[in-house]
């Protein structure tokens, strides 16, 4: 089986690319972290297979939200990011989240349909 984490991302607030690197890597250890404490197993499985990470965009808070609460019913690891407001957005604003890591065929069932950032 192979595991995969998936980091979307907004394409709407028009965030740089070293705000969005920055974004993408809270959303990545945000994820292990989480993992660490559901799924240790998944964890180890997915370190042990290269970290593989995917990166891909929606075009809003809504499409963001809609993709969270799929892969909370399906009890995937994830996380949302929110920026401390110290740069280019306002505090608070949710930027991306993190799902995984986990199998990747369970993330597919969240994931398959968008594109990559």
């Amino acid at each position: 089986m192979e595991f995969k984490q998936v980091i979307v991302v907004r394409k709407d607030l028009h965030m740089g690319t070293g705000k969005i690197a920055s974004q993408v890597g809270h959303a990545a250890v945000s994820g292990v972290e989480k993992s660490r404490k559901l799924n240790k197993a998944w964890l180890r499985t997915w370190f042990n297979e290269g970290q593989p990470k995917i990166v891909v965009k929606v075009n809003s808070l809504q499409e963001l939200l809609q993709v969270h609460s799929h892969a909370e019913k399906l009890m995937i690891p994830i996380v949302i990011v929110q920026d401390r407001g110290l740069t280019q957005i306002e505090t608070g604003t949710v930027t991306c989240i993190g799902i995984g890591p986990a199998p990747s065929n369970i993330i597919d069932k969240v994931t398959s349909d968008l594109k990559l950032l």
